[in-house]
């Protein structure tokens, strides 16, 4: 991975100049995300208008199998967020299934509930229809008046309408919010009015500090963009909590910053991706330095010469065309462990191993940047980590000089392999 053109100061003068910022997010990335907190209570709103009486205590199907595609920025993100939020403490499963075929145990004692923003992927599609051919109980999370619509009221199944005004991966609450209220309603989830707005307000809250207008060394989130300009993010969480919000951020870094990642569950990461600390994409040991006196003889010879040419005849270096000496000393392509810590969910075997992770890294000279869960119910831990990592995502994309909205990849891909 290479450090981009002009270096990380010019990374950091894109970031610390507001007219710069708006400029590299012509399509207003920053704004969706600003608008996160508003998000929740509108989906909040639009469960309450919707006709969800059949969702009771007394209906808790065997399993909860949510159905859908569309990575951490669309379903995944859900069904892991809800997942999380139902914690292991859930009296029945709670999954997630992708693709295009549901697994031979799902039947007609499940919940399936289909998600799909526009209702029209495919992949939801033709999970849903499967799921009403085996009798399974169906609910649609999505856009009113779509294919997957029609194919719930068919099964006579429920809805709840989505309306969103954004990219997919701006709309992640807008699909979460009905599964949780879905979860509440059936008794398998604890979660009340007062939960929503205190996740609505911790978000605002990190949407006042990441502001384009706030300079990066009191910017928590332009501080982590920069961070990982140049660096291949190893981004590692202990709770279910944390690893939500770390397939998250690893996604949004990848649509938002065409920028890799990679992505552990702690401790398990400690049994592999730990081994990555030793490898190419750490940092190279220090070079050994001969001894002061042996500059006089051995390899150096008596005159200063060394390999018999003059110290005056060093052979010309290319020249870089850039002045920026940022990124010389080794560390662009470098690993970059993001450690996401979340205190109140964390068995304390793993808390000691994140601490332990930490200390290894920089024992090997690996840079650590560590994000630490507030504490406070689930749903808002989750989101005010989350409303953090998406700002980062788009700083980093702007710090690069890459418009955050394009997706020409994706485009292209789907082009290929003849989606719609």
């Amino acid at each position: 991975m290479n450090t981009p053109p002009g270096g990380a100061a010019l990374a950091a003068f894109r970031l610390d100049d507001t007219e710069l910022v708006e400029a590299g997010d012509p399509g207003g990335m920053l704004r969706q995300v600003a608008m996160s907190g508003a998000q929740v209570r509108t989906a909040l709103r639009a469960c309450a208008e919707a006709d969800l009486s059949a969702l009771i205590p007394d209906a808790r199907p065997r399993a909860i199998v949510v159905a859908g595609s569309g990575g951490a920025g669309g379903a995944t993100f859900a069904c892991d967020a809800l997942t999380a939020i139902c914690g292991t403490g859930a009296p029945i499963q709670v999954t997630g299934v992708s693709g295009y075929q549901l697994p031979g145990w799902i039947g007609a004692a499940d919940l399936v509930i289909a998600v799909s923003r526009s209702g029209h992927t495919a992949e939801t599609i033709a999970l849903a229809a499967e799921a009403a051919r085996r009798g399974c109980d169906l609910v649609g999370v999505g856009a009113p008046d779509s294919p997957l619509w029609e194919l719930v009221g068919q099964a006579r199944g429920t809805y709840a309408p989505v309306t969103t005004v954004g990219p997919a991966r701006a709309m992640a609450w807008a699909l979460t919010v009905p599964l949780l209220v879905i979860a509440a309603r059936l008794g398998v989830a604890r979660i009340d009015d007062a939960s929503y707005e205190a996740a609505a307000a911790a978000m605002e809250d990190v949407s006042h500090q990441c502001r384009p207008s706030s300079e990066s060394f009191v910017n928590p989130a332009k501080s982590l963009a920069l961070d990982l300009v140049g660096r291949l993010p190893v981004i590692w969480g202990g709770s279910a909590l944390a690893v939500a919000a770390a397939r998250r951020f690893a996604s949004q870094l990848a649509a938002n910053a065409k920028h890799p990642a990679l992505v552990g569950v702690l401790p398990e990461a400690g049994h592999d991706q730990v081994a990555a600390f030793d490898g190419p994409y750490a940092p190279a040991p220090e070079p050994a330095f001969p001894a002061a006196e042996g500059f006089a003889s051995g390899e150096f010879g008596a005159d200063g010469a060394f390999g018999g040419t003059d110290f005056g005849e060093f052979p010309d270096f290319p020249d870089s065309g850039d002045d920026d000496l940022d990124g010389l000393g080794g560390d662009e392509g470098t690993l970059r462990l993001v450690l996401l810590a979340d205190p109140a969910g964390e068995h304390p075997a793993v808390e000691r191993t994140r601490v332990a992770a930490a200390s290894l890294a920089q024992a090997r000279g690996i840079d650590v940047s560590e994000i630490t869960m507030d504490g406070g119910d689930p749903m808002r831990r989750l989101a005010q980590t989350v409303q953090l990592l998406d700002y980062a995502s788009v700083y980093l994309g702007i710090a690069n000089g890459i418009d955050p909205l394009a997706i020409a990849a994706i485009k292209d891909l789907r082009d290929l392999t003849g989606r719609e």
